[in-house]
């Protein structure tokens, strides 16, 4: 992490719940897994990159879950674990939705999903 840039994050999980920290760290540790990340907080969200690239955000920490967004190259809608899948305009990026409630939300179809964006999609 950059100079500064824990204190950003310590700003973001400030105030949040015991389940909200716990989930997030969670979710940090089971990226971890796949391979070295770089988790960069940025003014409104929390970026999570690989060596070459921001491969999922987290949009969002609410009282009681975790969201997070992927941006995959293509849309994925066979799927039990993306509550929104969403084109963004003019460009060939689809967010993919997850929001996490509970650890067991990040099953073997979420670690999947995980290690293709860890993978870029490979």
């Amino acid at each position: 992490m950059i100079p500064g840039e824990e204190k950003q994050l310590a700003e973001f999980l400030a105030g949040k719940s015991e389940q909200t920290l716990m989930l997030f760290n969670y979710f940090i540790t089971h990226f971890n897994n796949l391979g070295d990340i770089i988790v960069e907080p940025t003014k409104t969200m929390i970026g999570i990159s690989n060596s070459n690239k921001r491969i999922a955000w987290i949009t969002q920490l609410g009282k009681n879950f975790v969201h997070v967004v992927f941006p995959f190259k293509q849309e994925y809608p066979d799927n039990l674990c993306f509550q929104k899948i969403a084109q963004v305009p003019d460009q060939n990026q689809f967010n993919h939705h997850f929001r996490m409630y509970f650890p067991d939300d990040i099953n073997e179809e979420v670690l999947s999903y995980m290690a293709m964006a860890y993978a870029e999609e490979k």
